[in-house]
């Protein structure tokens, strides 16, 4: 009787435009997040740019890189601006803006959004990629805080132009996703193909976010990932020190948000 009327509200929703989908399974969960496995390595981890939103920690391991493409422009380019000063370039898109908010000689600026196509408004990060940095050897940083699209940008790169970046500082959106079954084959999917080369280095949640609850997992709704590529590292040890010394507040006038312990503590 129950299930009749349960599917007599989901036909009678539907019919008035409103999807309602099927919650992801505790076990799909559990394979997930028994694969987020932190790491701390031999490279200690720096803050590079301000101590608010635009700041990001990385592996002390950027000696060679020849240069950070960094799409998705704000309203500050801090990191950019100490990466120019270690010597490294910074390429830079957003078609939402005109340029950087800040002029630099080290930044190149081009006005599209970083997604899965090539058109008048969308590059992909292959080609933006083979275009400034055709054939060369050394190693790059991808940071990429593009407000959801970074799924699409992910699944459509190729392993191999990915294990091209030593470091990834990747923001995640709408991480609550994994609890729609639909959602979670997207978002696992991009992870498990992120962590076959790479390792998570840190993890920070966004504190403009929200916090969503499904059985025994608690999901910010965005946080910052950093990835060292593994072929970087020799030594690795179980992370479970949160939050790190050097990390801040995305907004300062908000309280700062803790890293829920199913991310780490295994």
């Amino acid at each position: 009787m129950r299930r009749k009327f349960l599917r007599y509200v989901n036909r009678s929703l539907r019919a008035m435009g409103i999807n309602i989908r099927k919650t992801t399974d505790q076990k799909l969960l559990k394979f997930f997040f028994d694969r987020i496995n932190p790491v701390a390595t031999e490279h200690c981890l720096i803050r590079i740019g301000g101590n608010n939103d635009g700041g990001y920690l990385v592996p002390d391991d950027l000696d060679g890189i020849e240069a950070c493409f960094s799409p998705g422009v704000s309203n500050v380019a801090t990191f950019e601006e100490e990466l120019a000063k270690k010597g490294i370039r910074s390429y830079m898109a957003d078609y939402s803006v005109n340029g950087p908010p800040v002029h630099n000689s080290m930044f190149d600026f081009e006005k599209f959004y970083l997604g899965a196509e090539n058109n008048e408004i969308y590059q992909t990060l292959d080609n933006w990629v083979s275009k400034k940095t055709p054939g060369h050897p050394d190693d790059l940083i991808l940071q990429m805080d593009i407000e959801g699209g970074e799924y699409d940008v992910l699944l459509q790169s190729p392993s191999n132009l990915l294990r091209r970046f030593r470091i990834l500082v990747i923001e995640f959106h709408s991480l609550d996703g994994l609890m729609d079954q639909y959602g979670y084959k997207i978002i696992s999917h991009v992870f498990m193909k992120l962590l076959s080369d790479f390792e998570i280095v840190h993890i920070h949640p966004n504190n403009a976010s929200n916090i969503f609850r499904t059985g025994e997992y608690t999901i910010p709704g965005a946080m910052e990932f950093t990835f060292l590529r593994k072929d970087r590292i020799k030594q690795r040890t179980p992370l479970r020190e949160f939050p790190n010394k050097y990390d801040f507040r995305n907004l300062a006038d908000k309280k700062d948000m803790v890293l829920p312990e199913c991310w780490y503590n295994k």
